[in-house]
C-alpha cells in the first residue's frame, strides 16, 4: 500500500497474527480500518479481499483458503499451508500491493475468497 500509516498497521496486524493466530482479538477491527486506507488510496482489488478476507474470517474462524497453487507434469493443485500463514502470506502482498506478481497473486486470493464464501 502507499500510506505509511496503512503499511505501519499490516505490520501491526502481522504481528498480531504471529503471535494470536488467525483468531486474535481484535484482528477483523484492524482488518476494516485498514480497508478504510485501501478506499483512500483507490484501490479497488486490495479494498475487495480486505472485506472478503474479514468476512471469511467471521464466517469460518480460519483462513484455510485455496489461493495457492503449484503446478507439476499432471495438472494444478492447491498447496497445504496453515491458517496462519495463509494469512501472513496475504498481508505481506499487500504490503507492495502495487507490484504485478503480487497483484496476481491478490487476484487469486480474490477469487479464491469470492468462491468460498457465495
Amino acid at each position: 500500500m502507499k500510506i505509511g500509516a496503512a503499511n505501519n498497521l499490516i505490520n501491526t496486524i502481522i504481528a498480531k497474527v504471529e503471535k494470536e493466530g488467525v483468531l486474535a482479538e481484535g484482528l477483523i477491527e484492524d482488518l476494516k480500518k485498514l480497508r478504510e486506507y485501501a478506499l483512500k488510496e483507490q484501490d479497488p482489488l486490495v479494498t475487495k479481499v480486505l472485506r472478503l478476507t474479514y468476512e471469511y474470517l467471521q464466517e469460518n474462524e480460519a483462513f484455510d483458503v485455496k489461493a495457492q497453487y503449484e503446478e507439476d507434469e499432471d495438472g494444478e493443485f492447491p498447496i497445504e499451508i496453515e491458517d496462519v500463514d495463509n494469512l501472513l502470506y496475504l498481508l505481506n502482498l499487500l504490503l507492495d500491493a502495487d507490484h504485478k506478481i503480487n497483484r496476481d497473486e491478490i487476484k487469486d486470493y480474490r477469487t479464491a475468497l469470492k468462491e468460498a464464501l457465495y
